[in-house]
């Protein structure tokens, strides 16, 4: 085995590390071991990760079991829904380079010889993936999985609901008491957010990719089932390093192609967008936007899952999990399926290894899928000459044009809305809020789920720099590139201006000539940076568009 441990406790030479790890409990036996780092990324805060740290008892567990020695060690997370519509959302973003960063400077500092990424929240499992790209030691992802649904009056609930009946109180259209007992209700216990939301839409994609186990993700968080897959993983975590399968060897433009579809055919997430993006340029892969539109053209929306559907993670886990997805993929052509996976078979093997449950109706027949594309749409034009991404269930409108109700910052729109201002037809744009202007571009499921709540999804189009929570549906055109801090044509549009959404000419533009948006231009000057220190500063001078993963190294 290749074990960088033996650098730091081999030898007469390494006698004070010894001594430092027998002060935390280790002996030489354990020490003798390959090291097999736990990167937890547990929190009080919220319910998607706070089962992590009991959970990883059982990973450790399975380490011992297989002759390793674990080390937990934590990271931080930040909660999207808790966030939601806040000033503190745009940490969210941020925290996705600070969870890659740390789980890599742990792993590296300590020259542990495997890795087994503990994730959850939604920014927590592409960090990971960073961060295991960057290491390239044998590595797993573990994620802890979803939360069950909360029922109220024999209705499945989620955190969508939430934030749509906040929406819909605004406008007198459910009481306050109403309003409490969705909340009350929603969210029962640990697990992430419980439809095909960005949490789950990466806990899919990284089955596909490969550093996953094949169906350890779907395992709702709180199935007792879920404590057996944390020991097999980490039996599995010393297996890899015995074989020396590495994340470099696992994760390529096939495996890349592979996620993406996955993404495609669960209606998933257009945060996938960004952090595959962000991934292929960590693993020195080329991809751009037009790759996923490219992808999700011809992968069949095949899965039933919220927000465009009817279903949840833990309705997939019951139909067949993951695994179903990945046959539904391979018998439409649309898996690459000689890819290696950790286990060391194919993502082929593993298709083939799916169980359908009798009679489920959350993943389509082959020859029945719901649309005949995927969700994911990339739209370019002279507003958003960089690109910019919507992801279409298949019933949403596919143009609309209409006038532009400008805002400079999301904090503004609500009010907006519970006043009246924003009227069928208009274009909400928010901007300033991309990756440098923000810094750290929020998602806005707070105004789209207003704007749905408030019954204005059929007739109103939103339009942002910004980006989108998984929970988000309706006609929403997100990561606009430029974006409007650097200048972007964004930055240049004004109230009443006529603004064409396109999405099968895949054209977003501005009523505007040339002329008029270069003297708009020559007008128009940079605000003034939102914070001048710390970890946001340091954020927004680094952050590239984007189009490009947004990215800050």
């Amino acid at each position: 085995m290749n074990r960088p441990s033996r650098a730091i406790v081999d030898g007469t030479s390494r006698a004070a590390a010894r001594a430092m790890y027998k002060a935390a409990g280790y002996t030489d036996d354990d020490l003798s071991k390959p090291m097999i780092g736990i990167a937890n990324t547990w929190t009080e805060i919220g319910p998607c990760n706070y089962h992590l740290r009991d959970l990883a008892e059982y990973v450790k567990q399975g380490v011992r079991d297989a002759g390793g020695t674990p080390l937990e060690y934590n990271t931080i997370t930040v909660s999207d829904g808790i966030t939601m519509g806040s000033e503190g959302m745009k940490a969210s973003l941020v925290s996705r380079e600070v969870i890659a960063d740390s789980i890599e400077l742990v792993a590296r500092g300590h020259m542990l010889d495997g890795v087994v990424a503990m994730t959850g929240c939604d920014k927590t499992t592409p960090g990971a993936i960073l961060a295991l790209g960057r290491l390239d030691v044998p590595s797993i992802v573990f994620y802890g999985g979803s939360i069950m649904p909360g029922n109220l009056d024999g209705r499945d609930l989620t955190i969508q609901d939430v934030f749509e009946a906040i929406g819909a109180h605004s406008k007198g259209k459910i009481s306050a008491d109403e309003l409490k007992a969705i909340e009350d209700t929603a969210c029962p216990g640990a697990g992430s957010c419980g439809g095909q939301f960005t949490a789950n839409t990466m806990a899919t994609a990284v089955e596909l990719l490969g550093l996953a186990k094949m169906g350890s993700g779907s395992i709702p968080a709180t199935d007792p089932e879920k404590l057996e897959m944390a020991v097999d993983i980490g039996r599995l975590a010393v297996d890899i390093v015995r074989r020396d399968l590495r994340p470099r060897q696992i994760v390529t433009r096939a495996s890349i192609e592979n996620a993406i579809a996955s993404i495609a055919t669960t209606g998933g997430s257009t945060n996938g967008v960004l952090h595959f993006l962000a991934i292929a340029h960590e693993y020195d892969i080329e991809l751009s936007l037009e790759d996923f539109h490219e992808i999700s053209q011809r992968t069949p929306l095949m899965v039933s899952m919220k927000p465009g559907g009817l279903y949840v993670a833990s309705d997939l886990h019951r139909a067949g999990g993951i695994a179903l997805v990945a046959n539904r993929l391979q018998a439409r052509d649309c898996l690459h399926s000689d890819c290696v996976t950790v286990t060391g078979n194919t993502i082929g093997q593993e298709a083939q290894g799916a169980v359908e449950t009798p009679d489920q109706q959350v993943v389509r027949p082959v020859d029945k899928p719901l649309k005949l594309s995927g969700g994911l749409v990339v739209l370019r034009g002279n507003l958003a000459p960089e690109g910019c991404v919507a992801k279409l269930a298949g019933h949403e409108r596919t143009e609309h044009t209409g006038p532009a109700k400008v805002f400079e910052r999301e904090e503004d729109v609500l009010p907006a809305i519970q006043s009246g201002a924003i009227v069928d037809g208009d274009v909400v744009v928010i901007r300033y809020e991309g990756p440098v202007g923000g810094p750290g571009m929020r998602e806005m499921l707070h105004v789209t789920g207003a704007i749905m709540g408030a019954g204005l999804g059929e007739s109103v189009a939103l339009v942002t720099d910004g980006r989108f929570s998984g929970a988000t549906r309706g006609l929403m055109l997100g990561h606009v590139a430029p974006e409007a801090a650097v200048g972007g044509p964004i930055a240049l549009i004004c109230d009443g201006d006529t603004v064409h959404i396109d999405t099968e000419a895949q054209r977003l533009s501005v009523d505007l000539s040339a002329d008029e948006l270069a003297q708009r231009q020559l007008a128009w000057e940079a605000p003034t940076p939102r914070y001048t220190r710390g970890v946001m500063a340091k954020y927004a001078k680094l952050v590239s568009s984007a189009s490009t993963g947004a990215v800050t190294g």
